[in-house]
């Protein structure tokens, strides 16, 4: 369980890195907040299936200096928000890593204990 957490976050701030949009943004939203910056799975779909716009908004794009594609604003989402990318992608398995030693054993051991008092022999 703590480790389907783990990946939902890293996943989470990835995805927002590079599409600027949540897990549930961007599955779920339609026009992907009315940003051109910003990518749902429904957009992203028009463009490959449809040949629409991803509703990215030409001119926007080129005042940035980007191509007015999903993957000219993934790329233009990354380039600007690699640090928090980084940072999520090393930081969150590190802070889980951590967290299981310092609470594992501190949880544990009273159970264990309070089993044994018990007389079941059961290994938690």
């Amino acid at each position: 369980m703590v480790n389907t957490a783990q990946s939902v976050l890293v996943a989470n701030a990835l995805l927002a890195g590079a599409t600027g949009n949540g897990i549930v943004g961007f599955m779920t939203d339609q026009k992907g907040g009315g940003s051109s910056y910003t990518l749902t799975v429904r957009e992203i779909a028009d463009y490959f299936l449809a040949g629409g716009n991803a509703g990215i908004y030409g001119p926007s794009a080129t005042r940035v200096g980007i191509e007015a594609t999903p993957q000219g604003v993934m790329m233009y989402n990354i380039k600007k928000n690699w640090p928090n990318m980084l940072m999520a992608g090393v930081g969150i398995p590190v802070a889980f890593t951590l967290g299981k030693k310092l609470l594992g054993k501190s949880i544990l051991r009273p159970a264990r204990k309070m089993i044994k008092a018990t007389g079941l022999d059961v290994t938690v």
